[in-house]
């Protein structure tokens, strides 16, 4: 009977563990009710440093285009006689100087370069578009693990019921000479390895827990509520859509096409080089004994001379169309791996459904029925304990592992997103909202 009582106590304590988890959310008492996907999204594109981060980069590149655009800053020399050593007329040189000269960019050169800027301010917002769809892809995989563990939870809750339930029925029948002492020690080992895993299912929650926090930028130990029941929710995916999704929104896609974009603009600045800026220069002079306050204004024309160092300028256009080359072929790999990866995640997605709707419309209902039928057959003696047990088991292990299959599902369609660059699964338009042209 000590054994009883022990095992008694011990499903009480786990019981109330369970309600205080199903009443509060986890470990910490939670705020809401519940957690929306929706909210978690929201809240991270919001909040999250990494994207945020990303941001600035993108506005400080914004910046750099109107710097590049802009003409060279003009110069101002001015000069004034110290002292003289011969002795010349007051008139004979000049005694003040003072000269202005701006470099006039006919060839468009500024300009030119302000096209290069502008395609790396692109592409630095296709790294902002990057980790804006990591953060959220990461954000929605987590809130799915969070759902699964509360949901294993329960599952181990029903299960610890279920097999209390076995274990009394297989005392009583031992106290009456119908059970062996070894049926009803292998009811209550199975009590006890249900206890444990449930530590570990514990844990497996305060992780997503702690993770999800992190991502929405708050306090690891915030509270947060239950996540909203998990539904399949099964999108038939037209791969000839995804395919033309892939490289149209893909940023790796479109950051190589932004690299072309700048390395055109600066195989057009390379030939540009060949031909020189002309610079204006304005010089006013005066005489020491002059009365007025400028005796002479004097114009010219500076430039400098690239024909004779053709080897320079020839090595820098080459450079530049090498560039170029790479570039392109850089495009080429960046759509290749794309579409690879977008293969790779639509089988996925395709088995974990497969194995959702097997474990749904199959499996569990079967283990179900066999439980029930083993249970039946045990009491009316038709069956053995461990027929019963091990009916049980199976239960209880293919309802865990259908759980786990609907959680990897999700995550799947949640990674698709981000091999893709367009969010497909939410409702919510939060993350295409925050997407702007530079």
């Amino acid at each position: 009977m000590k054994t009883t009582k022990t095992v008694l106590v011990l499903l009480a304590t786990f019981l109330l563990l369970r309600s205080q988890i199903t009443a509060n959310g986890g470990e910490y008492t939670a705020v809401s009710p519940q957690l929306s996907l929706g909210e978690v999204t929201r809240t991270v594109l919001e909040n999250n440093p990494a994207i945020k981060e990303a941001e600035n980069r993108w506005q400080a590149a914004q910046q750099r285009i109107r710097q590049a655009n802009a003409w060279d800053d003009p110069r101002v020399v001015g000069e004034s006689r110290v002292r003289r050593y011969v002795d010349v007329p007051p008139n004979a040189f000049m005694d003040q100087t003072l000269a202005i000269e701006q470099l006039i960019p006919i060839t468009g050169k500024n300009l030119v370069r302000g096209r290069a800027a502008a395609a790396e301010a692109l592409s630095i917002f296709e790294e902002v578009r990057r980790a804006q769809l990591d953060v959220i892809a990461k954000a929605r995989a987590t809130y799915f693990q969070l759902a699964n563990a509360y949901d294993q939870l329960e599952i181990n809750s029903k299960n610890l019921t279920s097999l209390k339930q076995i274990a009394d029925i297989s005392r009583s029948r031992y106290e009456t000479g119908l059970e062996s002492a070894a049926n009803v020690l292998v009811a209550e080992t199975d009590y006890s390895k249900l206890l444990e895993a449930r530590r570990d299912l514990e844990r497996n929650l305060s992780d997503a827990q702690s993770q999800l926090n992190t991502l929405m930028n708050r306090d690891a130990f915030a509270p947060l509520g239950a996540p909203v029941t998990a539904t399949v929710n099964h999108a038939h995916l037209s791969v000839s859509r995804l395919h033309a999704t892939t490289l149209a929104q893909r940023p790796e896609v479109q950051m190589a096409r932004a690299k072309i974009d700048g390395e055109k603009s600066k195989l057009q600045l390379a030939h540009r080089a060949w031909i020189p800026d002309p610079a204006i220069s304005i010089k006013g002079q005066r005489y020491n004994d002059a009365a007025e306050t400028v005796s002479e204004l004097d114009a010219g024309v500076l430039f400098t001379i690239p024909w004779v160092n053709p080897s320079k300028y020839s090595a820098g256009v080459r450079e530049a169309r090498a560039n170029l080359a790479a570039a392109e072929q850089g495009l080429e790999r960046e759509q290749k791996e794309a579409l690879r990866l977008l293969r790779d995640q639509v089988a996925k997605i395709e088995t974990f459904h497969h194995h959702v709707e097997l474990f749904r419309d199959k499996l569990v209902p079967q283990a179900q029925q066999a439980f029930e039928a083993t249970r039946l057959s045990y009491e009316s003696g038709k069956a053995t304990f461990l027929d019963w047990i091990s009916a049980q088991r199976n239960l209880r292990d293919i309802e865990a592992m259908g759980r786990e299959h609907l959680a990897h599902y999700q995550m799947a369609v949640a990674e698709l997103e981000a091999v893709i660059g367009a969010d497909i699964y939410s409702p919510a338009q939060a993350l295409s909202k925050r997407r702007k042209s530079p």
